[in-house]
């Protein structure tokens, strides 16, 4: 067991924004009502220790507001070894960080944009104008996170699968109970059935756990050609018994790392962690970085 020596990881979830500034990535979610969450710097706060560059950290370097963009990551790359990390890409000047990261490294860096279902034909515009730049790989949502709320099986999200489909990228979709506190049922594990009955060609992937019904994704994506679980927001130590009995057996293809640096957890960490996880010689390489390559079409 342990990781094998070599591989080249490719990272599904890292932001580009850490500190003061961190609560400017979360500016979409408008929904949280309590005193507590709003005054939160990340959403989930409350369910994270040492958020990086947080009041709350330790044994980090967060005695100083860090970099940004490739600044704050490229070092934390090489240190693990991470050939490209997939960043979120924004429409406005605020989001300049992440288009200046894969203007200036292409080799190092791709784009995911999280596109507003509540405006139908803006996003579809939005997603095709992105993609033809030349900055998106893929498109991600979360669906209990919009107000209104927009479920994974609601119409306005099939007109954004059409366009995934249309485009050969992939939605890296939350499901399962969200961290901040919004309520649940918008991002339901059993509403990813649907979908994909209705788009057997859509490459849907999980973020976020699917918790509390991870056998149940599991299940699906037995079912599922084009359905996958990525890791984040998890600490490896945290990762569900079930979902790495999935990938040490049927599931190896399935599984993609994906981390939550600097949102909640810091890249030291999660690395410190990894090799602690039980996975199969054969599953570490998919896991870490042939099943992103495949999903994500990448030429590497």
């Amino acid at each position: 067991m342990g990781i094998p020596k070599g591989i080249s990881v490719v990272e599904t979830m890292i932001g580009t924004r850490a500190g003061k500034v961190a609560k400017l990535n979360y500016t979409n979610l408008t929904g949280v009502k309590d005193s507590e969450a709003q005054g939160f710097n990340f959403p989930a706060q409350y369910m994270f220790k040492d958020v990086p560059w947080s009041n709350q950290a330790r044994n980090f370097e967060e005695e100083s507001e860090p970099p940004e963009g490739a600044d704050l990551l490229l070092p934390y790359m090489e240190k693990h070894n991470i050939e490209i990390a997939m960043i979120g890409v924004g429409l406005g000047e605020e989001r300049s960080r992440a288009r200046e990261a894969i203007d200036n490294y292409p080799d190092r860096f791709i784009g995911c944009h999280e596109p507003d279902p509540n405006n139908v034909m803006g996003s579809i515009q939005d997603i095709r104008t992105l993609h033809a730049d030349g900055y998106i790989r893929a498109i991600s949502a979360f669906p209990a996170g919009r107000t209104p709320q927009v479920p994974i099986n609601d119409p306005k999200m099939y007109a954004l699968y059409a366009t995934c489909v249309e485009l050969d990228i992939p939605i890296f979709c939350c499901a399962g109970i969200p961290g901040p506190r919004v309520p649940f049922e918008a991002q339901h594990v059993k509403l990813i059935d649907e979908v994909m009955y209705d788009f057997p060609d859509l490459r849907f992937v999980t973020r976020h756990g699917c918790e509390p019904w991870e056998n149940l994704a599991i299940k699906l994506m037995l079912k599922w050609p084009n359905l996958y679980y990525s890791t984040s927001a998890f600490a490896p130590k945290y990762y569900p018994d079930a979902v790495i009995d999935y990938a040490n057996t049927r599931g190896a293809d399935k599984i993609i790392y994906a981390g939550y640096f600097p949102m909640g957890l810091h890249i030291d960490t999660i690395f410190a962690q990894l090799p602690e996880v039980p996975f199969r010689d054969h599953v570490w390489p998919k896991f870490l970085r042939e099943n992103a390559v495949r999903v994500l079409k990448l030429d590497i």
